[in-house]
């Protein structure tokens, strides 16, 4: 551990980040076509779904294969969310800058929208750590509750209707209308073919009947899309959660050096999977948030070094006993 002030520490890494940064973008100039280069990446991340899905269509990967490949896939596009949220592709031509935005929602679909989610996202990064971090609360950090905890985790919408109450208390501002209307017409439709799907399947479990034609064939779409969309976004919105909601603070936060810790144990590696190794990289992005993601893993091994020897600790699980907070060692 450094025996630097605090500041000091931040400053050390801050430098250590961008200078990995520098020195690679100077090896290698294409880095310099960061609009390109994201949107190569989404039409790439966009066509392999949609290619996925053609070949479970016409049985040529399992239900199983189809669901793994593209909760993978969709992973990509929520880092390019992340960083379409802090204006890293196209800022100045704000046509190509939404339409990117539109079309890793609808990769997306059990999240709110990217325009509302900027809004959080950015008060994130100024209270990260507090009651008032609304984005962080949504996906369960600073729930002691392991069910609870679960139930948010793994079921955005279950878990915004149970805590509505409590974040209308305790955070300024909160809307339950403005967070939940936040994810129409997308995300409506996604939860209405989820738990439509489910109850179809229980209530002919329980008393089977037959459908009309085209019933059946509304059925038949909506199963297909619950393993090329549906499914395998739960399994990647599922991962990602766990792993951010154990990795962030909640509470005996002062500095940028305490809002977050990096996780690599092994025993996450399922969840990385599906998050994009969201877990190792991402306490990078606290300290300098304009960074496209892709940079932040190329640096993420030699700026690890740095972090663990300016205070920024690893695999803190011990913190989800007390509900993510920040304890210090003599606590």
């Amino acid at each position: 551990m450094s025996k630097l002030s605090e500041k000091q520490n931040i400053k050390a890494i801050v430098s250590a980040i961008k200078a990995e940064e520098q020195s690679l973008r100077a090896r290698f100039p294409i880095l310099k076509m960061q609009n390109s280069i994201a949107m190569a990446i989404m039409l790439l991340s966009l066509f392999l779904l949609i290619g996925v899905g053609a070949l479970y269509y016409f049985a040529l990967i399992p239900a199983w294969l189809c669901i793994i490949l593209a909760a993978f896939i969709t992973s990509i596009s929520h880092e390019l969310e992340h960083d379409l949220i802090h204006k890293q592709y196209f800022s100045n031509r704000p046509f190509i800058h939404n339409f990117m935005m539109l079309t890793v929602w609808l990769m997306r679909p059990n999240t709110v929208n990217p325009w509302y989610r900027r809004q959080i996202h950015l008060h994130h990064h100024k209270v990260s750590g507090t009651e008032q971090d609304l984005e962080e609360r949504l996906v369960g950090n600073g729930i002691k509750s392991p069910f609870l905890r679960a139930v948010v985790i793994m079921d955005g919408l279950l878990g915004l209707l149970i805590n509505s109450k409590r974040f209308s208390k305790e955070i300024k501002g909160f809307k339950f209308l403005q967070v939940f209307n936040a994810g129409f017409p997308i995300t409506s439709a996604y939860f209405a073919i989820l738990y439509g799907v489910i109850a179809y399947h229980v209530v002919q479990f329980i008393q089977p009947f037959e459908l009309p034609p085209w019933g059946t064939d509304v059925v038949a779409v909506a199963e297909f899309l619950m393993v090329v969309l549906i499914v395998p976004n739960m399994i990647r919105s599922t991962s990602l959660n766990f792993v951010t909601s154990s990795m962030h603070y909640y509470g005996g936060v002062t500095n940028l050096l305490e809002q977050t810790h990096v996780i690599s144990s092994r025993w996450f590696l399922p969840f990385q999977l599906f998050c994009f190794d969201f877990g190792r990289t991402h306490t990078i992005h606290h300290f300098v948030p304009n960074q496209p993601f892709y940079i932040r893993q190329l640096i993420s091994k030699k700026i690890q070094l740095v972090m663990a020897e300016h205070g920024v600790r690893f695999n803190d699980l011990h913190s989800l006993k007390h509900a993510n907070r920040y304890l210090e060692k003599d606590e």
